[in-house]
């Protein structure tokens, strides 16, 4: 009975989608506020059936309920049920309901932002996040339903895929899915604008807060899915430029410009045009992720569906949004009226540079993913492009950005100083000479480009520091002065600062990957291995027995030098349901560094192959990606995003009808 609850759930909340992507756009059209306003109350009763369909296959994992067909492939009745919880959302049909609640969330928070938004745009927004609500659910109940039955039942599930069997995917997608679908919020936006002939300061104050939140979530999702990777997967890296890793860093790329052009627009009253065209070409980059992932078109450990039926569905829709969406700004983009006006030299300037930079890189790799793809669909030919494409095009695009950026925080707007914000650098800049310098001397005769990238990274994260305390310090006298323009200074300052020293931290850590040692050898218990700084000691190999697995366990001492750190286990587990084996690595933390270990396949002489890598400031990587997101986070608190619609707009009927401008 639960099943079917949630199967109509899910078949009610595709009406009521109709209602919210149409009745608004009647009430605006016919200058009607009620009917302007069915689509808040329509956006938040599709949230709360979807939750209600999205519970109903929670309880029908729970309680390993063998007559759902979506149960029966994706579970076991042995499972912990933290593993139990993440099968719902580790298919195709689960992570898609997943995928709809997160969805149906956003709109049913714009919704509730009454007091942030004025009626026409909130209408027209909920109106067109309600048309992909309806692509979402029709595809989901079509193609994807996970509330299909088995009759009969069979007595037991085929587990999870054990890849999948870890905390990490817990994490991951849900992350990874409200950074791609908040990026829909920042879509119907764009959407609403274009249909009502209006884009100024008030709607750049309304989305930026949605793109920051959305931002901030897929970059913990692709930090989070990178280290699951790296410690999963036993490969011993961090980012392979897999086509869905791509699909989910172009989105980020297309956001952060955005991010970036809504502060020139809300400044300014600048870059309209460009802003739009970014809201729409971000979600666009996302829902090309989704066609990507469950197409079919690849091979992937990320990729969930095979059946062309689906891939045909997700292209028709993608072709739909992203078709008719640009089609709708070709023909109203040039009715906008065009913003204000400022120097190339100038902080509107230095993020125009930064703006260009990012769709640059973007476009490397979106022409390094798809290539491959489409040449392969449409020749039958099928190359490989893989990390010596990207570092040779990618990174040479994003070095320049990086070091532009610390300056461009210190013009000032309309009109800068380069000389003055150059001098105001020169210390930071100094810094990094330095660091470079001595990273050179205390590694002479190892690679040539990292120490340059560790000093880049220090470059960064001593420019965001200097400019907040330049911002602090100036004018002041005493410390109860610089203590009270601390207090008083924006969070949005703040958290600026704080992301542009996490992307420092981050390139300090991928600088550092150059230095990663692997070494390789056959163990038996007493024998000794050793990489770089670390050395390991094979104590004792022994079977353990899981819920739903068994494995052999490799437990070992580890060295630093003289220096004895914490024993580290390893293992080989084979999930016995589906009788597949997975790579257990483990992994000895020491301070930013990392000893890594992974078992290979047991010898016929006793030994057991074993890999040991040392990864130096490997963690700064994942932890400069934490420092960017609470940074996006602390400028979500900024004062002006809680400030309520100005007056002037609140007092503009929904009858009023909009000129193009």
């Amino acid at each position: 009975m639960i099943v079917e609850i949630g199967h109509f759930a899910l078949a009610l909340a595709l009406g009521v989608a109709v209602v919210q992507s149409l009745v608004p756009l009647w009430g605006v059209a016919r200058h009607d506020r009620a009917l302007a306003s069915v689509g808040s109350a329509a956006a938040v009763t599709c949230f709360l059936l979807v939750a209600l369909a999205f519970a109903a296959l929670v309880t029908s994992y729970v309680r390993s309920d063998f007559s759902v067909e979506n149960v029966v492939a994706n579970s076991h009745s042995t499972q912990p049920l933290i593993y139990k919880l993440t099968s719902v959302w580790g298919n195709h049909e689960g992570s898609m309901l997943l995928w709809v609640l997160i969805l149906t969330l956003f709109g049913a928070l714009v919704a509730l932002s009454r007091r942030s938004l004025p009626l026409r745009l909130r209408a027209g927004t909920l109106a067109a996040q309600g048309m992909v609500t309806v692509a979402f659910l029709a595809f989901t109940l079509l193609t994807s339903n996970p509330f299909r039955r088995l009759v009969p039942a069979p007595p037991e599930g085929q587990d999870l895929n054990p890849i999948l069997q870890d905390l990490g995917l817990a994490i991951h997608p849900p992350l990874l899915y409200v950074g791609y679908v908040g990026f829909s919020i920042t879509y119907a936006f764009a959407v609403a604008a274009l249909i009502d002939g209006r884009i100024d300061a008030v709607w750049a104050r309304a989305v930026r807060p949605w793109t920051l939140l959305a931002w901030v979530f897929l970059t913990l999702g692709i930090a989070m899915g990178s280290y699951w990777a790296y410690y999963e997967l036993g490969w011993g890296g961090w980012w392979f430029w897999d086509p869905v890793e791509n699909a989910s860093l172009m989105p980020w790329l297309a956001g952060t410009a955005l991010i970036h052009s809504t502060v020139v627009m809300e400044k300014r009253d600048a870059l309209k045009v460009w802003t739009i065209l970014l809201a729409i070409l971000t979600f666009s980059l996302s829902l090309l992720g989704t066609f990507i992932v469950r197409s079919g078109v690849l091979t992937s450990v990320h990729s969930f569906a095979t059946d062309p039926a689906r891939g045909l569905f997700i292209l028709m829709i993608l072709v739909f949004f992203v078709g008719g969406s640009l089609a709708l700004f070709a023909w109203r983009a040039p009715l906008l009226r065009q913003g204000g006006l400022f120097a190339p030299v100038s902080r509107e300037g230095a993020l125009v540079v930064n703006n260009v930079f990012i769709a640059t890189a973007c476009a490397t790799v979106f022409i390094g993913t798809l290539y491959p793809l489409v040449l392969e669909m449409v020749t039958g030919d099928k190359i490989s492009v893989g990390p010596p494409f990207f570092n040779a095009t990618f990174i040479p695009v994003l070095v320049p950005l990086l070091l532009v950026l610390p300056l461009g925080q210190s013009l000032a707007w309309k009109r800068g100083d380069l000389l003055g914000a150059a001098q105001r650098s020169l210390a930071a800049f100094g810094l990094g000479i330095l660091v470079a310098l001595a990273t050179i001397a205390m590694t002479w005769g190892g690679p040539v480009l990292a120490p340059l990238g560790i000093g880049l990274g220090v470059f960064l994260v001593a420019g965001a520091a200097f400019d907040l305390g330049e911002r602090i310090s100036s004018r002041a006298s005493g410390w109860p002065a610089i203590w009270s323009r601390a207090k008083g200074l924006p969070r949005s300052a703040w958290g600026t600062a704080l992301a542009h020293a996490g992307v420092g931290l981050s390139v300090i850590g991928i600088a550092a990957v150059a230095w990663s040692t692997e070494a390789i050898g056959v163990l038996k218990p007493g024998e000794r291995l050793t990489s770089g700084r670390y050395t390991v000691v094979l104590e004792s190999v022994m079977p353990r027995t899981g819920p739903n697995f068994r494995a052999e366990v490799a437990r070992f001492q580890v060295f630093s030098g003289n220096r004895e750190l914490k024993p580290v286990e390893a293992a080989k587990r084979v999930y016995l349901a589906r009788n597949m084996p997975t790579t257990e690595a483990g992994i000895r933390t020491d301070g930013l560094s990392q000893a890594y270990v992974a078992l290979g396949e047991p010898q016929d002489d006793g030994g057991i192959a074993v890999r040991l890598y040392d990864k130096p400031l490997i963690l700064l990587i994942w932890i400069g990606a934490i420092v960017m997101s609470l940074g996006g986070a602390l400028s979500l608190t900024d004062r002006r995003f809680r400030l309520a619609t100005p007056r002037r707009v609140k007092a503009q009927p929904v009858a009023a009808p909009q000129p193009a401008e």
